[in-house]
């Protein structure tokens, strides 16, 4: 097996030009995937490529690096948008994975109860992929993770960044997670909701995401746009706004449960967003 570690991004693209190759972030998903007995003929390492961890602002919005850790995210200082966000990072595993398990490993993992994700469609994300045949393009979330364990990425390709867009000012956000334990556990489902109040205390604007209740974590529009102009604690939430929702039956508990669950849920994150 050939291990590759560069510090620079285009070598490292470079490299994945003209050879298949496991790209390595963390390592906390890669790892425990493999089958035993078998082991991939290469990996690249991003660990020490200059540039993929840390996140800044500019006029456009937040750039989170691809290798920024959970960790990092939890400890760094930003706005109340981003609450869910932090709060999702303090749900992935222990203190140990989220020291090592990057955000950009989260997406490609592609698992429909990564935790990352219902937080980062709720703040409207990017996905920043880079290679070195196609130079840079830039995905929406939404539709990056195309079904379970699916992605748009190319074999050529490493995401680089997540780009998400100045949030209006005196959003909030909650995030809500549902599992057979309260921690080291995979969601039964899990909400974030973001959520802006006008003068009155009502919702002018909700960005509603749900994870682990369908294929691909998603927005939920039609919920959205019934909420506008209700108090966060009056905000009606019924099965008709769950329609694109299609939880199915597993050990972690049934496709009717998670409806159940996952409707309280999402009650729960928009009072809890809304400052109640």
């Amino acid at each position: 097996m050939t291990f590759i570690q560069s510090t620079e991004l285009a070598e490292t693209l470079e490299y994945l030009r003209s050879h298949k190759a496991v790209v390595l972030a963390g390592g906390t998903d890669v790892f425990p995937a493999m089958k035993q007995g078998q082991r991939p003929g290469s990996i690249v390492s991003l660990a020490r490529v200059a540039g993929l961890r840390g996140i800044s602002q500019d006029d456009h919005g937040f750039r989170i690096g691809a290798a920024t850790t959970w960790s990092d995210i939890v400890a760094s200082d930003l706005p109340p948008a981003f609450d869910a966000l932090k709060a999702a990072a303090r749900e992935v595993g222990g203190q140990q994975i989220q020291n090592v398990g990057t955000i950009a490993g989260n997406l490609c993992n592609a698992s429909p109860a990564a935790d990352g994700v219902p937080p980062l469609l709720a703040l409207g994300a990017q996905v920043e992929l880079a290679s070195a045949a196609r130079g840079t393009r830039v995905v929406d979330l939404s539709n990056f993770i195309t079904g379970v364990r699916q992605t748009d990425l190319a074999e050529d390709e490493i995401v680089t960044a997540v780009l998400i867009p100045n949030p209006p000012d005196g959003m909030a956000s909650a995030f809500e997670k549902l599992g057979s334990r309260r921690y080291l556990v995979i969601s039964i489902c899990m909400t974030a909701a973001n959520v802006l109040l006008d003068d009155q205390g009502r919702i002018a604007k909700a960005h509603i995401a749900v994870g682990a209740c369908s294929a691909v974590a998603q927005r939920l529009p039609t919920l959205e746009a019934a909420i506008i102009g209700a108090r966060p604690t009056d905000a009606p939430v019924d099965p008709s706004h769950l329609a694109d929702l299609s939880p199915i039956d597993d050990v972690r508990g049934s496709a009717a449960f998670r409806m159940d669950a996952v409707q309280e849920q999402i009650r729960r994150a928009i009072i809890r967003a809304g400052g109640a």
